[in-house]
């Protein structure tokens, strides 16, 4: 049964991974995020953890062991002496399998006795939903039902599905994505397929259209900048998808023009939006759709959202933008993306020199789909727009005696926080040799930011410099920002060196761990897991507490894909 249902794809991810996602996707029908019937792999093969308000885990113990053949989001395979198991979603509310003989299957609250037998009902009366666990000979259902009853007759169907035809149904999804001829590099491009897939979300409730959230489990929801990552290299399998992510963020922009960073199924929306990059992900979508009406639609839109930044984000009014401060110390600036970097420690207000450089970008994105649509006007105007910020930045921004961007106080001194937001200049027209030669310069200096994985978030010799998160750590984005900006000035050389490192040890961690992470550490001197996110880590692992790198996030997969899909090659690691 197994090979049979996996014959047809090579190099298929097989790796079982703590707190990988396991979910229904979007891509092949009706999902529904208010269930919360998601799981994740358990630390102990071949368990998952459902992650309903009141977690569940399923057992699924084998007598013999297992090789694991795939390890999917919604599809996995073993191969045992005695036969194999197979696991996968024939609809987002059931979960169905074939096991070998003398499987032990249980299902229980966490923390709680699981219990065994043919029919196990685990009910949450708090909560108003139900588990259901069927068995029959060989095959199981497991079904969420909000009502004992409806759980059953889920369960029931479930258990008479074609289990081939419905794993061939959930991988039919890989033949869309290119392959590799490197075995490793191939395998690596199909988990991050798997985790657009597995983070890919239906119309439900205030999100009227397909959409993608970062990780199913724990945020859920679906943020702006993060929709924008996701389309980048959805644009490679799917360019309809890719526009479906990014019109549902343009579907909830209040009438003001504002687009709030964070919305959810429930209508309930952030205060705060989040770097403007919507105009180049809808430019970027169109190279790959060409889909002019789309460019039509989105225009005002885009306007108005770039209009909102410029009236509510200058208020010492120099053309240059400011993020909104927060009072938590360990989210000054949730805006800027970048929550807890040490740019923010002191809480005050900055011309923030990322928030402006990406407005600059985006004007400039914007400019050129006016003109693609033939509004020469607005084209022109936006030009301007566009080139004015860059200059602000480059005259203001830039310290020669230092060789780097900063944020600015409020009286126009230098903040003096190197932080990765002080290479996003580079994405602008008009910085001059002596500024790019620098920033290479600071690239490849171990003191800043020529660490083992670059991009350190902050420079190595800052005095908070840590794992936590945006004090140091590298995040895949911000090396795609970095890589651009390096291309655009002709400097292949430095990126092709930023994208090898990243991609070397985003495999090096994917094998060890069967995910792909939010962060790493810079110095390669912590493993992901002991990364520590807004204070310490806590251990054990608990993926609700989102207190280390979460697993399975979808921008870094999109990063990562993005990296290999352009034919960059994974450095030779100095451990190797």
């Amino acid at each position: 049964m197994l090979h049979e249902a996996i014959n047809n794809y090579r190099n298929l991810p097989n790796i079982w991974g703590e707190g990988a996602l396991f979910a229904f996707s979007g891509i092949d029908g009706e999902t529904c995020v208010k269930s919360g019937f998601v799981a994740t792999y358990g630390a102990k093969p071949y368990n998952l953890l459902i992650h309903t308000p009141r977690r569940r885990e399923l057992t699924i113990e084998l007598p013999d062991g297992g090789n694991t053949r795939v390890a999917l989001g919604d599809v996995f395979g073993v191969a045992t002496p005695t036969g194999d198991l197979i696991v996968t979603y024939s609809a987002w509310h059931t979960l169905v399998g074939i096991v070998p003989d003398n499987t032990r299957l249980a299902l229980g609250f966490e923390d709680e006795a699981a219990y065994e037998g043919v029919d196990v009902l685990s009910q949450d009366e708090e909560h108003h939903d139900a588990l259901l666990l069927l068995v029959n000979g060989s095959r199981f259902a497991l079904s969420y039902g909000t009502t004992a009853d409806e759980a059953r007759a889920r369960a029931t169907e479930g258990i008479k599905v074609d289990i081939r035809r419905t794993v061939d149904e959930r991988l039919a999804y890989l033949s869309q994505v290119p392959s590799l001829e490197n075995a490793t590099l191939d395998r690596l491009l199909k988990k991050c397929a798997s985790i657009f897939k597995v983070n890919t979300c239906t119309a439900e409730g205030a999100i009227k259209r397909t959409w993608s959230t970062p990780d199913r489990v724990p945020h859920r929801d679906m943020w702006l900048w993060d929709s924008v990552f996701h389309s980048l290299a959805m644009n490679d399998i799917d360019p309809e998808l890719s526009w479906s992510f990014l019109a549902s963020i343009l579907d909830i922009q209040k009438e003001d023009g504002m687009v709030p960073h964070q919305n959810s199924i429930t209508g309930k929306q952030s205060n705060v939006t989040q770097p403007p990059i919507l105009a180049w992900g809808i430019w970027e979508n169109y190279q790959a759709l060409q889909d002019r009406a789309k460019l039509a639609y989105a225009l005002p839109k885009l306007e108005a959202y770039l209009e909102w930044d410029l009236a509510n984000r200058d208020q010492n009014d120099n053309g240059l933008l400011e993020w909104f401060i927060e009072g938590n110390p360990f989210c000054r600036s949730g805006e800027s993306g970048m929550d807890n970097s040490p740019r923010f420690d002191a809480a005050a207000t900055l011309d923030a020199v990322d928030f402006s450089a990406f407005a600059a970008h985006d004007m400039a994105c914007l400019a050129n789909i006016a003109h693609e649509l033939g509004e020469e006007t607005q084209a022109v105007a936006w030009h301007e727009r566009a080139t004015d910020m860059a200059n602000r930045i480059h005259e203001a921004m830039w310290d020669p005696d230092t060789g780097f961007y900063y944020d600015l106080d409020m009286d126009g001194a230098y903040t003096g926080v190197q932080a990765e937001s002080g290479f996003l200049p580079l994405l602008l027209d008009g910085a001059g040799n002596e500024q790019v030669q620098a920033l290479v310069a600071a690239l490849n200096d171990p003191q800043r930011f020529g660490t083992a994985f670059p991009v350190p978030s902050a420079a190595v010799c800052g005095p908070t410099y840590s794992t936590d998160m945006w004090r140091g750590a590298s995040w895949l984005n911000f090396n795609l920002l970095i890589i651009r900006g390096l291309e655009k000035y002709g400097r292949h050389d430095t990126a092709a060196t930023i994208a090898g490192k990243t991609l070397a040890y985003v495999i090096k961690y994917y094998e060890k761990y069967g995910v792909i992470f939010e962060f790493y550490d810079s110095q390669d001197a912590r493993t992901p897991p002991e990364c520590d996110r807004k204070g310490p880590r806590v251990e054990p692992y608990n993926i609700r507490r989102k207190m280390d790198s979460i697993r399975d996030y979808h921008w870094s997969a999109a990063v990562t894909y993005i990296l290999l899909r352009e034919g960059y090659q994974p450095a030779k690691l100095d451990e190797d």
